[in-house]
């Protein structure tokens, strides 16, 4: 035991000292940037870890072409953390000790991005996240931590009054998949809720992975839900919005960015499942100007680059222009860069606040529609 508490004494010590040499290293030996793509490459929310990789890949591609930074071409490395905590933390420590990446674009789950970007910080390395909205991402005073999205805190307030406002709905039921995004969406939604004079008539969790919810459809019936609200994931999301139609509760199903993917139609059962569904999410970034080239590129493809994959390309250009600006790949000074400049993506241009967060957030509501498709709500 006493080996074990001298040895994760000395781990940050450690790994200052071994971040010392191998920058020196690194700078004789220039010819590559290893950066980390970190989020759920297999599992249920895969799909947007291949939103994730896409994004990044062709950014990486872009970039090494247009001379890469300073000359020396972006590598990428991939970390598979399926959405859970633990290999989440396995992955960063593979990242940072074994692959010695210089940033981090990832991880997708709060719960897992929460636990992961501390092994980051204290590495002194960049990791920015173009999904996790949980607002202790950066409430934790972690000085190297970004995210490209907004946060639940402001994401939850459109939902409420999506709901009160247009939707006119009396009787709310608030459910969550009791994980740190999805419950964390859900209060907040459910505290902006009651500042709109509402207090919802049913707040309960269910568990990740769940497939039945033929009881839980019950009891909404039973309390006469006009509207449910659910923060959570589209792999739960699916199944719920099916048994509730199945079960003839045709009360709108609003959500947050967790089903942002094609991939909830399929979990749903097919397009007549989800017509109607609501969910907020930035303005659709496939819309922009500044990426209608890129959007282009990726349909000539045959890839349509919805959810993240455009805040995953706009997460690494920022990266890379950090990285030119400072001629450095110390977490700190790129962290002070980008704190205290602008940045263009094509997503437009982005700037962060002291804490990691954008100055500015951009939430809307859509809605799915009978062809299986999402469109902005006007």
């Amino acid at each position: 035991m006493k080996r074990l508490e001298k040895y994760a004494r000395g781990k940050g010590l450690a790994r200052l000292v071994f971040a010392l040499v191998f920058g020196c290293v690194a700078s004789a030996q220039a010819g590559t940037v290893k950066i980390g793509v970190a989020g759920p490459l297999s599992g249920a929310q895969a799909a947007f870890g291949e939103q994730f990789w896409r994004g990044a890949e062709q950014a990486a591609k872009d970039i090494n072409a247009q001379g890469g930074i300073h000359g020396d071409t972006i590598e990428l490395v991939k970390g598979d953390d399926a959405c859970e905590p633990k290999q989440a933390v396995a992955v960063a420590n593979r990242l940072v000790d074994f692959d010695h990446v210089s940033a981090v674009v990832g991880h997708f789950c709060s719960s897992s991005t929460i636990p992961a970007f501390e092994v980051y910080a204290e590495a002194g390395i960049l990791s920015m996240t173009p999904a996790s909205t949980n607002p202790m991402v950066t409430e934790r005073g972690l000085a190297t931590v970004f995210r490209a999205c907004g946060r639940d805190d402001q994401q939850g307030v459109v939902g409420a009054e999506f709901v009160v406002k247009q939707l006119k709905a009396q009787r709310v039921a608030v459910l969550h998949d009791k994980d740190t995004y999805g419950q964390g969406l859900a209060d907040s939604m459910k505290a902006h809720l009651a500042t709109l004079g509402l207090k919802e008539v049913l707040y309960e969790g269910l568990t990740r992975g769940e497939k039945d919810f033929n009881a839980l459809v019950t009891k909404l019936r039973s309390v006469k839900a006009d509207a449910v609200y659910f923060g959570g994931l589209h792999s739960e999301a699916g199944p719920l919005v099916r048994q509730m139609r199945e079960q003839g509760l045709n009360a709108p199903l609003i959500s947050g960015d967790g089903i942002m993917s094609e991939t909830f139609v399929t979990s749903a059962g097919g397009p007549k499942f989800v017509e109607g569904v609501f969910m907020t999410f930035g303005a659709d970034p496939r819309k922009i100007p500044s990426g209608q080239t890129l959007v282009e590129q990726f349909r000539k493809g045959g890839y349509e680059p919805e959810g993240y994959t455009l805040y995953s390309y706009a997460t690494m250009q920022a990266i890379a222009q950090a990285m030119r600006a400072t001629r450095s790949r110390e977490g700190v000074k790129l962290a002070a860069w980008l704190k205290a400049n602008p940045v263009e993506t094509v997503m437009g241009t982005k700037s962060w606040n002291a804490k990691g967060d954008l100055k500015i957030s951009d939430y809307v509501m859509y809605r799915w529609t009978s062809a299986g498709k999402y469109e902005e709500v006007q």
